[in-house]
């Protein structure tokens, strides 16, 4: 026979079972029903204030919530129960009375709080990540790993140069702020002009001398060439008119650098003379510190300090208010012809060693210090740092004759090149800061995008305002 109580529930329950101790579960991500009472037991319901976020507010805890009046007997408590905690929350679907009798009720650690200070588990739909929220992510601070970026492993135009030579220790390309690149081959100086691949013979020093090396002003109008017979020439790129003639050396200048005013060149008479245009004399001043050819020259980009390289494996830096040395870097073990300064960091200096060394080292010129040193596995024969992003290019020897780029100051690589069959002696860049020129022994130029622009930073596209194919210089 049912029980007085089974009766009012209007619920026929199992004995030994009543109507306050029924659950509902719900698996997934539905919440728990526990603690139903009794129809004639008064309940909460939703007020109309608003409430962020009810499951964290606790509105049974402060009375604040209204009063429900009775409902009739057989009234589905159980559905309003079940669809109160879906909308508001298990806490809101769940009220009882305190955990004791006489217990006072704490207020809700949540009080003036938007969010619950719980995170979603690691197995919920809504979970930050698949991997929990015990990995130190967030969706907030996560982003997708960064890709690396691309470079053509190919270069988008070759040219053949005829009579290119095979000599360390010479400097036979150069590319100018006006976008005219100049190459060396033989006894001639040519004029290639990027924009329409506009060929011009420049000058043609005789059967008695040839060209050891290039260099173009800042400002791209004028062109220093340095002769076998130890002549400085300045010649008008644009006329194609020689302008000066400085004497001085004893044998061929090997490498030229401009400054602001100042034309510094380096010879094997392991010289350094300083020239400048606006004095009738050859040269105005002269640096002696080298014991062997000078064969790597580079002005700082503030005109203040001259780094020199020679084949006595020196590397010495100069100012302008000393004929000495203010410093003497000894640590290389081959020639220094690779030398860089960075457009980034005032004092920055980077060099490179010959096959004995294969080094390109770092150096902080306003103490002395060797920053890093990698070993590149081969002959470093020039260097160049981008004005767009914080890296470098090395061109090298013996073995692969390969091309490199770099990443500053990981020196992680961002790429490799190789095409020459030759060692890659010779490197410039475009004044965009995009495309190199890299020549060698193999008697071809060959241009490659390696460096992202200064205002887009996007990868490179395998692209160019030239066509694709071989052609002439000369």
């Amino acid at each position: 026979m049912d029980s007085p109580q089974r009766r009012k529930s209007g619920l026929n329950l199992p004995a030994g079972m009543n109507d306050t101790s029924l659950r509902l579960d719900f698996s997934g991500s539905f919440r728990t029903i526990s603690n139903l009472t009794s129809p004639s037991s008064r309940s909460s319901t939703c007020s109309d204030r608003f409430i962020p976020c009810r499951s964290s507010s606790r509105l049974h805890t402060f009375e604040l919530t209204e009063k429900e009046s009775p409902v009739k007997e057989g009234g589905n408590e159980a559905y309003n129960r079940l669809l109160k905690s879906e909308l508001f929350g298990a806490d809101f679907g769940s009220v009882s009375s305190p955990a004791g009798k006489g217990s006072p009720m704490s207020p809700s650690k949540n009080m003036f709080r938007f969010k619950t200070d719980h995170s979603p588990g690691p197995n919920s739909p809504y979970s930050p990540s698949i991997l929990g929220h015990d990995n130190g992510f967030s969706s907030e601070t996560s982003t997708p790993p960064k890709l690396p970026r691309k470079v053509p492993k190919t270069p988008h135009k070759v040219l053949d140069a005829p009579s290119l030579q095979d000599d360390f220790y010479l400097n036979l390309v150069d590319w100018s702020s006006q976008n005219v690149l100049a190459v060396g081959l033989g006894t001639c100086v040519y004029l290639w002009t990027a924009s329409n691949s506009k060929v011009t013979k420049l000058c043609d020093l005789g059967p008695s001398d040839s060209v050891c090396s290039v260099q173009w002003t800042r400002e791209g109008s004028y062109i220093s060439i340095g002769t076998t017979l130890g002549q400085v020439q300045v010649w008008d790129g644009t006329q194609c008119k020689r302008v000066r003639t400085f004497g001085g050396h004893q044998t061929r200048a090997g490498v030229l650098a401009w400054n602001s005013r100042i034309l510094s060149s380096g010879s094997r008479d392991r010289n350094i003379l300083q020239h400048d245009l606006r004095v009738s004399s050859d040269f105005i001043g002269k640096l002696v510190g080298h014991k062997s050819e000078v064969c790597g020259l580079k002005w700082s980009h503030d005109d203040r300090e001259l780094a020199s390289g020679g084949n006595d494996n020196q590397l010495l830096v100069w100012n302008l208010h000393s004929q000495q040395p203010i410093l003497k870097l000894t640590e290389h073990t081959a020639a220094v012809k690779a030398i860089a300064w960075s457009p980034h960091q005032s004092g920055l200096l980077a060099s490179g060693g010959g096959t004995a060394d294969r080094c390109i080292r770092f150096w902080n010129t306003a103490n002395g210090h060797q920053l890093n040193s990698v070993d590149t596995g081969s002959q470093v024969c020039n260097l160049a740092w981008s004005k767009n992003v914080n890296e470098l290019v090395s061109t090298h020897g013996y073995s692969q004759n390969q091309i490199m780029v770099w990443k500053y100051p990981s020196m992680a690589k961002v790429a490799t090149l190789t095409g020459h069959s030759l060692r890659v002696l010779y490197l410039a860049m475009s004044p965009d800061g995009q495309t190199i020129v890299t020549g060698a022994g193999d008697e071809t130029l060959r241009f490659w995008n390696i460096f992202p622009s200064m205002k887009a930073p996007a990868p490179v596209k395998d692209t160019s305002l030239w066509s694709l194919g071989r052609t002439h210089i000369r």
